[in-house]
């Protein structure tokens, strides 16, 4: 196995699930340390961020960022997972909708709102998933859950019953739900028929590779990783010394000197070194990457 470290970016073609990503991967890099920022669904296709190495540990910085999908939704007919691949439940007749009719129904299911999470999600209830219950023929109740949608905008197509969008909102919403909700709020049904992850936090998909590019990136000798310090790039720099470097990597606080409650401590080269968090008048560190020699 190789010693790789860092951050990587994928762009997930339809079909595939993560998991199936992170197992090409690990063939591909030869190396078993691999994990990834949020699940896509195998219709989906787009961003994924991927830790590989140390820089796994670094996973929940990504986790916690603001997410923008773009995509397409088939008002007039609901599906039990509420996107294409699922089976057909129910039909409904489709409104004639226009513009105001929809950005105002969008524009309710706009800033922070309740979602109830999916049958067909990775949630876990009662000690089982609930997709696990749901592939047995059981729907139990489940608690909403706080979301927040930054924005909600949708344009139609030349099919009056699909719209396409553009959204941007927390982790943890499930887009699936935002649009069959929005059916909802137009006196239909609706499901998913296309969804596309174009960003995650500074991320963006433009910037990703697809698996094919990866592997012929590693055939030419060529490194797909960005460094371990793409995943804080927007933290507070705290700048150290050989010394500080070798405290930080023995689990010792350092004197707070800064302007905020997290840091990306680098060292003399500018490699990431540790996250650092505040703790009254000291910076702890949370995350070290670096050994101590």
């Amino acid at each position: 196995m190789t010693s790789r470290n860092g951050l990587l970016l994928v762009d997930k073609a339809s079909g595939m699930t993560s998991h199936d990503v992170v197992a090409k991967l690990r063939r591909l890099l030869g190396e078993r340390s691999i994990g990834h920022a949020g699940t896509l669904d195998p219709m989906a296709t787009g961003l994924l961020v991927m830790g590989v190495g140390r820089a796994t540990r670094l996973l929940r910085f990504a986790q916690a960022e603001t997410k923008r999908y773009t995509g397409a939704v088939r008002f007039g007919i609901a599906t039990d997972s509420l996107d294409a691949d699922g089976a057909v439940v129910a039909e409904a007749p489709v409104p004639e909708l226009n513009a105001e009719l929809v950005a105002a129904a969008a524009a309710a299911l706009t800033g922070d709102i309740l979602q109830v999470p999916p049958m067909v999600s990775a949630i876990k209830q009662g000690g089982r998933k609930l997709y696990e219950l749901a592939r047995e023929g059981q729907e139990v109740e489940r608690a909403p859950r706080p979301v927040t949608i930054s924005s909600f905008v949708l344009t139609p197509s030349d099919d009056p019953a699909v719209w396409t969008f553009d959204v941007s909102c927390s982790v943890g919403t499930y887009i699936r739900v935002l649009a069959a909700d929005l059916a909802e709020r137009l006196g239909t049904l609706g499901h998913l028929v296309a969804l596309r992850r174009e960003a995650s936090g500074t991320h963006d998909v433009r910037d990703a590779h697809r698996l094919e590019d990866i592997a012929a990136m590693v055939e030419r000798g060529e490194d797909p990783l960005e460094p371990p310090l793409s995943f804080v790039s927007t933290f507070e720099r705290v700048h150290l010394d050989a010394a500080g470097v070798l405290a930080v990597g023995q689990g010792k606080r350092l004197a707070y000197q800064g302007t905020s409650d997290i840091a990306a401590a680098v060292d003399e080269d500018g490699e990431l070194v540790a996250v650092l968090v505040r703790r009254k008048d000291a910076w702890q560190p949370d995350v070290v990457l670096r050994p101590a020699h």
